[in-house]
Formats: C-alpha cells, sequence, structure tokens
C-alpha cells in the first residue's frame, strides 16, 4: 500500500524534528522543508497529498508559499494546514482566502492534534480512529469537571473557520462552550440553556449583533448574561452603541490572538463567580 505523503514546511528544527518523527510513526510518509523556497521546490517535482506550512519561514514566507499555490491550478489543489506562532483572525483570515483548509497555532497544540488535523483530511487507520474518539471522551469528561454547575459559554460567530478554532481554544481549557452562526441558533440555544457569557460578532448572516444584543438585554431570563463583543467592526458610535446596551467588554478580531481571546474570555468567568 502506498503511504500518503505529508509535506511540512518548518524553519525550527525541532518542532520539524518532533512532527516528522510522530506523523512517521503513525504511517505516513514525511517530506521535511526548512524554509518556504525549499517547499516550493519539492511541491513543483514530487506527489504531495497534504501540506503542513509554517508562516514566519526564511527566504520565502508561507503566506508567499500560499499565494504561488493559490494561481498554481495543480498546487491549488493539495490541503493545507497552517501551523503557525501567531493566530491573529486577520491572518488566518487572509490564510483562508488563499485555499487553507485549517489552522493550528503553535503555542497552543500537541503533536496529537496535528494528527487529528491530518488524519481529517487524510484519512484514519482503525487504531488512529480509536485513540482520537478516546481523546474526544476525555476531553467532555475534563470539560464537565471544570464546570461542575453546566454553565457554558454561547459564540455567536458566522466565520466557521474561526468559530471552530475558538470553540477548540476554549475547549482545551477546560471551559464547555456551544456554537451558534446567527441569531436564529442563538436564540434557539438560549431557549433551552442559559450561558454564562455570550460571545458576539456584529455581522452576522440574518440580524446583526446589536440587535441580538438589545433582545437580550429586553428579556428577563437573559437580560444579566454578561457579553463580550468579538468583531473587526469598530467604529466609535458602535461601540458607544454597545456600550449604552450593556457589555462586559470588546475586542477587535484582527488585534488579538485566539490565546488572547480566551484569556478575556477566563477573565469574565472569573469575575462573574466572584
Amino acid at each position: 500500500m502506498i503511504k500518503q505523503s505529508i509535506l511540512l514546511a518548518e524553519d525550527d528544527d525541532a518542532l520539524r524534528g518532533i512532527l516528522v518523527e510522530k506523523l512517521t510513526e503513525s504511517g505516513y510518509l514525511m517530506i521535511p522543508a526548512e524554509n518556504g523556497e525549499v517547499a516550493m521546490s519539492i511541491l513543483r517535482t514530487q506527489h504531495v497529498d497534504l501540506l503542513l506550512l509554517d508562516i514566519l519561514m526564511p527566504k520565502k514566507n508561507g503566506m508567499e508559499v500560499l499565494e504561488e499555490m493559490h494561481h498554481d491550478p495543480l498546487l491549488s489543489k493539495i490541503p493545507v494546514i497552517i501551523v503557525s506562532n501567531s493566530g491573529q483572525p486577520i491572518e488566518i483570515d487572509r490564510a483562508r482566502e488563499l485555499g487553507a483548509k485549517d489552522f493550528l497555532v503553535k503555542a497552543a497544540f500537541d503533536p496529537r492534534e496535528v494528527l487529528e488535523k491530518v488524519t481529517a483530511f487524510l484519512g484514519a487507520t482503525p487504531k488512529q480512529a480509536i485513540a482520537i474518539q478516546a481523546h474526544d471522551a476525555q476531553q467532555v469528561a475534563t470539560s464537565k469537571s471544570t464546570n461542575p454547575n453546566g454553565s457554558h459559554v454561547l459564540v455567536i460567530e458566522d466565520d466557521k473557520f474561526l468559530r471552530e478554532l475558538l470553540l477548540e481554544k476554549l475547549l482545551s481549557r477546560g471551559i464547555r462552550v456551544i456554537g451558534a452562526v446567527d441569531g436564529k441558533e442563538a436564540f434557539t440555544s438560549l431557549e433551552s440553556s442559559k450561558p454564562a457569557l455570550i460571545v458576539l460578532d456584529i455581522i452576522l448572516p440574518d440580524i446583526n449583533g446589536f440587535e441580538i444584543l438589545a433582545k437580550i438585554r429586553a428579556d428577563k431570563n437573559t437580560h444579566a448574561i454578561p457579553v463580550l463583543i468579538l468583531s473587526n467592526l469598530y467604529q466609535k458610535e458602535d461601540m458607544d452603541r454597545a456600550g449604552t446596551l450593556g457589555i462586559s467588554g470588546s475586542m477587535i478580531k484582527s488585534n488579538f490572538s485566539l490565546g488572547e481571546i480566551a484569556t478575556k474570555i477566563e477573565s469574565i468567568l472569573a469575575e462573574k463567580s466572584q
């Protein structure tokens, strides 16, 4: 059986070695590249099933690699998972526009998480699938034990890529979380359970965040729930409007990493529990 090949473009020797070892043990053919130039040379001369791509690299960075791949009909078909130290939403958005399928922040993942992402695109052996299921069960158990009263965070965000990354980040910190893509899903969720905190985007596909916030504040069952605004829309009049409706804070997506957003959420939850 021919092994599926993974190109790992990463300039950190230690991390590159760890990932190559982990994924080789899992049955994949690993092709390491220490910078973007080497990665592009390999992509043009060898068959690659998946690319794990760092952003900050010498000679040619990850965004430049993505741009070249994006404009090449053959290379644009190769799935790309970004592995970066940044994790800024604006960087995630740009990578997605250029064809990236997923995003991992170096400071917040371990080799097992990379394996899970890889198997999602290339397929897992029965042994790998069992291991992933066991980990998911452990995450749920950890989440429940960390939140004995059943409280959770409701994230209202229509960007699937960013929403799922933020949900993963919060789960990894032991915070129970529910995602909603728009106002309709959000209010359906609120009817069945009351969250400890709502993280709210402003630009949404049905009603906007201000309308959702106004309805939350007008309902006696939800009016006291803390709300954190998380949006790239940041005009003074917008924030003044949100402030009059009552919020616990606001963050501009493009100015903060997922880790910083998660830390802010933890801070609000801690204040609420006091």
